[in-house]
């Protein structure tokens, strides 16, 4: 079965049953060619040929038993030959539980994405579903898209239209890089009046010329100063992430007035994950960017405004029933609760050379927007955690290898599906007790150097450095009157110093030193530091919000 050449390639191994798989991908046909092939070898073959002439593969689906191979071997090898494809055991119903213990530890490792029972008659969109989220999710992080809402004119990479890439990913904003030379390329300067670059133009937002990272943010999103400087807000959520996303979500759904301030991308570090797999409800996964803009559009359902691009500078706590006052460089915003969600900053790195090649192959978190950029190459990420792990193995997809430094023992700091999956992927390998200590290259990184755990340095060529250091809470805009530990992170509840405790009674559970203000996710002492965690607490927040509230009164 074949369908318009020139589109992304579907590849169906079905030894028995090539009927049901070949008419339930019929759906597919318009936008994706369809191979239906009999045996693992033939499967082999075909993703050589589709590789070998520049053709994408998004995704294999396998039945789960094949006649030359086990095909758990057989996904092995696949993914060898085209790693960033997706793949899929569909089982036939009389084998469904038969194959299951043997074939879902395989699901584990990493060795094939999602393990499903072929459908048995028309219009199965429990299969499809699945079918498509894991399409939808190759779309998001292999292709260009095939429509932009955002375009930006650059002569050559630089710092800030990587930045600013980045943004848009983050922001789940399909986005093309165009060629000055281009004819598009060439338009769009001119609209720009041709004043320099990099040039972008939003999707009904004109054509400027930005000059960082904000100004992009804004001409999409607006300034806190549009919000009436007249009116007071129940609830200001500052941070974005999967506790902020929480908050508003809860408190907007509650009938609050509910306003959140992002200095960055929302999404926070979890926004930069492209796959977290141990989140309660997506067995299959979901990527960081996802799961954030997912939460955001629940919560603007509700009615939550968000602002991003806008650090908050200071807060001003209300005495005598006034409400706080959250300062922003585009204006400020007045509330009668606030909650601090500004989770936390990666660590940096503190080596000068490196230093001045962010952006053009040293990042720090960032991983998905610029994986394509590292295919064929050597790359390093430096971390011991969960973002470090989900980031070399997505970077496994495009890199011809990826190392991954850390400081102690991978088991000691990240989830064990994680360290067994990276086990089984023979691009990535592990130095542990290592560190990064030099590197450059001329204008974007070339090479780095590497002291291994007996003091021996090393240096290597690498087209790209990852770092996710661990990280530090970004709470220096805050006012004294809010604790913190010895760490620089915010005290809540019973943590707090007794001689602040309010005629003899601690804070709520997760209210600082101040009242009406909040501390939840990364930023507060003593939290879990995974991205549930996180999100419950900024679900636990909002009863807490009401009862304060309560004592307000009009």
């Amino acid at each position: 079965m074949t369908s318009a050449p020139g589109l992304p390639t579907i590849v169906i191994c079905a030894p028995e049953h090539a009927d049901v798989l070949g008419s339930e991908f019929g759906r597919y046909a318009r936008d994706y060619d369809l191979q239906v092939t009999s045996t693992a070898e033939e499967t082999t073959q075909a993703l050589q040929r589709l590789r070998a002439a520049g053709t994408q593969v998004p995704l294999v689906v396998t039945e789960s038993r094949l006649p030359d191979q086990h095909v758990l071997r057989a996904m092995s090898q696949w993914r060898s030959v085209v790693p960033t494809m997706r793949r899929i055991v569909a089982a036939h119903w009389d084998l469904f539980l038969a194959d299951a213990d043997e074939l879902r530890p395989g699901l584990s490792k990493g060795t094939y994405d999602a393990y499903l029972l072929m459908p048995r008659g028309v219009r199965d969109e429990e299969f499809h579903s699945a079918v498509t989220e894991l399409l939808s999710d190759w779309g998001a992080t292999v292709p260009a898209p095939e429509v932009a809402t955002m375009r930006i004119v650059a002569p050559q990479p630089t710092a800030l239209t990587a930045a600013i890439g980045d943004f848009l990913d983050r922001m789940g904003m399909p986005h093309h890089l165009l060629a000055p030379d281009s004819e598009e390329g060439r338009a769009l300067v001119a609209e720009a009046g041709d004043t320099g670059f990099p040039v972008v133009s939003a999707l009904g937002r004109g054509t400027f010329v930005p000059t960082a990272v904000r100004d992009v943010a804004v001409r999409i999103y607006g300034r806190p100063a549009d919000i009436d400087v007249g009116s007071v807000v129940d609830l200001a959520v500052v941070g974005a992430g999967p506790a902020g996303l929480a908050t508003a979500v809860y408190g907007a759904s509650e009938g609050l007035t509910t306003v959140v301030v992002e200095a960055e991308a929302v999404g926070g570090q979890a926004g930069q994950s492209s796959m977290i797999r141990n989140y309660l409800g997506f067995p299959r996964g979901i990527s960081g960017m996802r799961l954030a803009q997912r939460a955001r559009n629940q919560a603007i359902r509700f009615g939550t405004r968000f602002f991003t691009g806008w650090p908050v500078t200071e807060l001003v706590p209300g005495s005598d029933g006034q409400p706080h006052r959250l300062l922003t460089e585009g204006g400020e915003v007045r509330a009668r609760t606030v909650v601090l969600a500004s989770g936390v900053a990666y660590r940096r790195l503190g080596v000068p050379a490196l230093e001045d090649l962010v952006g053009m192959g040293v990042h720090y978190g960032t991983v998905v927007s610029v994986a394509r950029e590292t295919e064929g190459s050597d790359v390093v990420v430096v971390g011991g955690g969960n973002s470090a792990g989900q980031a070399a193995l997505h970077l496994a997809r495009y890199a011809r290898s990826v190392t991954i430094v850390a400081r102690r023992p991978l088991a000691q700091t990240m989830s064990s599906y994680l360290i067994g999956e990276i086990r089984y992927n023979d691009v990535v390998r592990v130095c542990e007790g290592g560190s990064v200590v030099d590197g450059g290259g001329d204008d974007r990184l070339e090479w780095l150097v590497v002291r291994d755990a007996a003091g021996v340095e090393t240096r290597h060529p690498a087209a790209g450095l990852f770092l996710l250091l661990g990280a530090d809470p970004q709470c220096d805009w805050l006012p004294e009157t809010i604790c913190r530990d010895d760490n620089g992170f915010l005290l809540t509840g019973r943590d707090i110093p007794k001689h602040l405790w309010r005629d003899g009674l601690p804070p709520a559970n997760l209210e600082t030193a101040v009242p009406g203000v909040y501390a939840v996710g990364d930023v507060r002492a003593g939290s879990m530091k995974r991205v549930a965690a996180a999100s419950g607490e900024g679900a636990s927040v909002v009863p807490l919000v009401h009862a304060h509230l309560a004592t307000l009164g009009d």
